[in-house]
């Protein structure tokens, strides 16, 4: 094997390695939510962000008679390029940009029709057992902020 080669496979092989530990990828609860500082009732919902070669993988299921159904998904890289949010049909409903803001903190950029374009973060605490989600959208001319507490399963 010539040194260009060997080269390539160690980056490829360290780009896979550090790609698997973002500290995103797992399975998660949501715990709670709020809406402008109100919590509100969630119902159930599970997030299982995965690595996918180069991307990561994120699927938002709900139970349906106790079966998780995946409602919503996406596959992105983490370098704000643009991806397609898939609905439980598989069809296209928006569209999402994320990227790294930090070791454990993401930013991403939400679009849609029929739905106000919104903009937030994902936070991973530093012990890695609960990510934050905070949204900021207009809906009608008022301002709203939803944060969501997922616990790691």
């Amino acid at each position: 094997m010539n040194r260009r080669v060997a080269f390539a496979v160690v980056l490829a092989v360290q780009f896979a390695a550090a790609a698997d530990n973002q500290p995103l990828t797992g399975t998660w609860r949501l715990e709670q939510q709020e809406i402008n500082g109100s919590a509100t009732k969630t119902e159930p919902l599970t997030l299982k962000i995965s690595q996918a070669g180069d991307k990561v993988a994120f699927a938002f299921s709900v139970p349906v008679n106790d079966v998780y159904f995946v409602s919503m998904s996406y596959t992105l890289r983490l370098d704000g390029s643009e991806a397609d949010v898939k609905n439980a049909q598989g069809e296209t409903v928006g569209h999402i940009q994320m990227s790294t803001a930090g070791t454990a903190q993401y930013k991403f950029f939400l679009k849609g029709p029929n739905r106000p374009d919104s903009t937030g973060k994902l936070t991973v605490s530093p012990d890695g057992k609960t990510l934050i989600s905070e949204t900021d959208a207009v809906q009608g001319g008022r301002s709203i902020h939803t944060k969501q507490t997922f616990s790691r399963y």
